[in-house]
Formats: structure tokens, C-alpha cells, sequence
């Protein structure tokens, strides 16, 4: 599915940090229903979560058919199209490991909008789907990068689905587990 209109409106879904973070001009947003994929840890972060030599986890969208994302589609500020692009992909397309896609996305309301989404490419070297939620419990809650340590990324993205009424169940238990391991560092 292609944008209907290049020149039209710019809709973006997103799933992780762009809840909580779009970094671009908004001018409408909505929960949001994408089905065939699912919200995981399964992308290892050499850069914002983590580094090289020690890698975190971010979410990416990885395929599965019968299984559905819940997340929040924002529709650009008209006249920002162009820009919006740019800066999302320089942000989600850094190392390659995501694929920028229009899927279509449900919309709360009922209606139905092409939307940009950044997917995982499982042949990628950072593709890590499977790991079982312990380890990304211990990968998150020891990860640091550019952006920050890999658990603020996971709180964030945890407190802000469950603000907007989007359980994750997978999330809750990572966010529960990893503040106990951080806890008991010393």
C-alpha cells in the first residue's frame, strides 16, 4: 500500500518512542490498531540503547500473522511532510536494521489510513526476535547509549501506553522486572 496522495497528508504510526516522542509538527493523533505485527525487543541497539561492544533492545514491529500492535497514528502538520520524512529517517533508519513501510492502520474511531511505520528486516545482523523475556530483562536494565539508559526508554514507552489505555502485557512485566534488577545493583 502506497501513500494515496504523495502531495496529501503524512500519517505516522508509532509504537515505542514515537508515542512518547514524535519530534515533529503534529497536527492530529489517535490510538490506532495495526494487525499482522507485533510490538517487540527484537531489534539490538548499537546506538541510542546501547552501544558495540554492549548492545540494548528497542521495539520494533515484527511480523506475525493473527497477532495486532496497538500504538498511536499522528498525522503531520500539513506543509511538514517533507521535513517529517527527513527526520524520521534519519532517526529509525541509522543502521539500516529498519524498513520504512506503509501499512494500513485502524484507526479508534473506525476509520482505516495508510501510515508510515518503521518495521524490523529479520535477515538484519540486529535482529534478535525470541529472545525470552528474562534476558531482555537483563539486556534493558544494564544497556546505555546516546540517548539515555535502555530502562528509561522501556518506562517511557510502558507508562505512556497504559496512559493512553493500550496495555501491553509483555511491557508491564519488563518495566516490573527490570526495576527490580536496577534496584538491586549496587
Amino acid at each position: 500500500m502506497q501513500r494515496s496522495d504523495p502531495d496529501g497528508p503524512l500519517w505516522v504510526f508509532g509504537y515505542g518512542s514515537l508515542i512518547w516522542h514524535p519530534d515533529f509538527p503534529v497536527a492530529e493523533q489517535t490510538p490506532a490498531r495495526l494487525h499482522h505485527w507485533h510490538r517487540s525487543f527484537c531489534m539490538r541497539s548499537v546506538h541510542h540503547r546501547g552501544t558495540a561492544a554492549a548492545p540494548g533492545l528497542v521495539l520494533a514491529l515484527d511480523a506475525a500473522p493473527d497477532t495486532h500492535c496497538d500504538g498511536v497514528v499522528f498525522r503531520a502538520e500539513p506543509g511538514t511532510e517533507g521535513e517529517t520524512l527527513d527526520r524520521l529517517r534519519a532517526r529509525e533508519l541509522i543502521s539500516s536494521a529498519y524498513v520504512e513501510r506503509i501499512l494500513e492502520v485502524a484507526l479508534h474511531d473506525g476509520r482505516r489510513q495508510a501510515a508510515v511505520a518503521y518495521v524490523i528486516d529479520p535477515a538484519h545482523v540486529q535482529y534478535c526476535g525470541g529472545l525470552p523475556l528474562e534476558e531482555q530483562a537483563q539486556i534493558i536494565a544494564h544497556a546505555h547509549g546516546g540517548r539515555g539508559p535502555n530502562r528509561k526508554y522501556l518506562y517511557n514507552t510502558a507508562r505512556h501506553l497504559a496512559e493512553l489505555g493500550l496495555p501491553d502485557a509483555d511491557l508491564d512485566w519488563l518495566a516490573d522486572r527490570v526495576a527490580r534488577i536496577a534496584a538491586a545493583r549496587p
